[in-house]
């Protein structure tokens, strides 16, 4: 994944909200949105580190809208399965991962993946994925070329991915 111009760390899992937190600072994000089932400790890292975390409620009690989405600098997930060969990270949406727009509409995406959860080749991902969910495949940064080739980011999703590899 880092061939596609996402950023990547490896942390353990103690380490994972201060080095989800130090993410977020160098793309300079204050409010971040935190899907339900986060980790209770990477909250509270984030917590600690000052920044303004909602929920994908809006006052109406209703999940966020694209424009509230709009207005929020970042987003933080785990994932599913990381795929080794292709450097893709595999999102099927449950508790840790929120609704898809949530990972699409902030200008920065910081997904947390377990060592354990990365696999050799799409097939073994496959074989681990529930088909009947929904499931975002990134494989970097939102990013497209025009005729020229000149390469845009974020049309798409998110510019900036960080990727944290929670290692033993």
């Amino acid at each position: 994944v880092a061939d596609y111009r996402a950023t990547v760390e490896r942390c353990t899992a103690a380490e994972v909200g201060s080095v989800v937190a130090g993410a977020l600072a160098r793309a300079a994000a204050h409010s971040v949105v935190v899907p339900p089932g986060l980790d209770p400790s990477w909250v509270a890292g984030l917590e600690e580190a000052g920044l303004r975390l909602l929920e994908d409620r809006g006052e109406d009690g209703a999940p966020l809208g694209a424009d509230q989405l709009d207005g929020v600098d970042a987003v933080v997930t785990a994932s599913r399965v990381g795929i080794a060969t292709t450097g893709t990270i595999v999102l099927d949406h449950q508790a840790d991962q929120g609704r898809r727009a949530l990972t699409l509409v902030p200008d920065q995406h910081v997904c947390v993946i377990r060592a354990d959860q990365v696999v050799h080749d799409v097939p073994h991902a496959v074989a681990l994925l529930d088909p009947g969910r929904p499931l975002t495949w990134i494989s970097g940064p939102s990013a497209t070329s025009d005729i020229e080739l000149d390469r845009v980011e974020g049309v798409h999703g998110p510019r900036t991915l960080d990727v944290i590899v929670v290692v033993p």
